[in-house]
């Protein structure tokens, strides 16, 4: 049986580089394209990963456009299997208007396209932000009501994508990817961390904080997970991705004491009530106040003259909401989470890596 032709939309990407690093290494595709909004020369790949990207053929594409569209699908040697798509604006607090074009759009335009061609499934990554919050696992039939902009407009783009006839479609929803080349998953929690290292303070939270879910799966269970539905998962289907910890704040918080050696606490009971009446909006500035300008210090005593990282925290990244997600189904089609639990050994795998990048001030681990 020949291998497929696989095409991968925001190929650049955390998670699309981690999928190209396991379909190449794995020998798993006769053919790879990556298409992104920026060229591979911009994508800041390190040499392992330019080793593994000039094993494909990448192309850059604003695919908000239909021409874009077009030729990112069209292919003189044949069409394409699989079709990927993680394409898409990431951060978090833009305007609807940002999220309509970057997210909606982006996958209605690429999935009209996909109806011209024979593909055999097209693999829609969403979000689990598109579920009612909650602390119990949401399901895949689990009500959905959505709670951050991203999660609204790949709402609005599943929708849309169903409402396709003839699309073989498969949307996935994972919860928050982390682990190496993670920017705004669990990266700010641990760039704050890292602050408080720097301090010798110690890190306070209030009581309601710590049970607030924040669910995750690793970006190489992520990827793994891409492919095993691009072979084995049923068109018209939806599929969550979660591993096993149901990570809330207080685990995290416990990891984080053991990687960066610092102490964290609750705060009281009426310090904590009072917190929980400050609308996110009022209450950000004075936080980000106390965390950005050491974290500059720390990159600049590093001599980093750049990096993604940030111990910035956005609206709604402090919206009082839970995530929580239960990832078991996709294993009923024979699938295993290798990364099961977040732990001190990844956590402390995802930091190094970020300072083999640059990204992160060396020593604070």
């Amino acid at each position: 049986m020949s291998k497929p032709r696989v095409l991968i939309l925001g190929g650049l990407g955390f998670v699309g580089k981690e999928l190209v690093k396991y379909l190449v290494q794995k020998d798993l595709a006769s053919k790879i394209r990556v298409v992104d909004k920026i060229m591979v020369s911009m994508a800041g790949l390190t040499k392992e990963e330019e080793a593994l990207y000039e094993k494909v053929e990448s192309i850059q594409a604003n695919l908000t456009r239909e021409d874009s569209a077009a030729k990112a699908f069209t292919d003189a040697d044949g069409e394409y299997d699989i079709v990927i798509n993680l394409a898409g604006e990431t951060k978090l607090s833009q305007s609807s208007e940002v999220y309509a074009e970057g997210v909606t759009k982006v996958s209605v335009t690429v999935g009209k396209e996909a109806l011209k061609h024979k593909i055999q499934k097209f693999i829609e990554v969403s979000t689990a932000d598109v579920y009612e919050p909650s602390d119990k696992p949401a399901k895949e039939d689990s009500k959905v009501k959505p709670w951050t902009g991203i999660g609204t407009a790949k709402e609005k783009a599943e929708t849309e994508l169903r409402n396709m006839k003839g699309l073989p479609l498969i949307v996935v929803r994972p919860a928050i990817i982390y682990g190496p080349g993670d920017i705004r998953g669990l990266s700010p929690r641990l760039c704050i961390a890292a602050v408080y290292k720097k301090t010798g303070e110690t890190l306070e939270y209030p009581k309601w904080f710590e049970q607030q879910k924040i669910n995750t799966v690793h970006v190489h269970d992520a990827a793994r997970a891409l492919w095993h539905l691009s072979q084995n998962g049923e068109v018209g289907k939806t599929y969550n991705l979660a591993d096993k910890d149901n990570l809330d704040q207080k685990k995290l918080n416990v990891i984080l004491e053991k990687v960066f050696g610092i102490k964290t606490d609750v705060l009281g009971a009426i310090k904590s009530e009072a917190i929980k009446l400050i609308d996110p909006q009022n209450l950000l500035p004075e936080i980000n106040g106390e965390h950005a300008p050491t974290w500059s210090t720390m990159l600049k005593d590093a001599k980093l003259e750049y990096s993604p990282l940030t111990p910035w925290l956005d609206t709604e990244a402090m919206m009082q909401k839970s995530l929580c997600v239960d990832g078991s189904s996709i294993e009923a089609t024979g699938f295993t989470y290798e990364k099961p639990n977040v732990t001190e050994e990844v956590v402390k795998e995802q930091i190094n890596h970020a300072v083999s990048l640059g990204w992160f001030p060396p020593n604070f681990v």
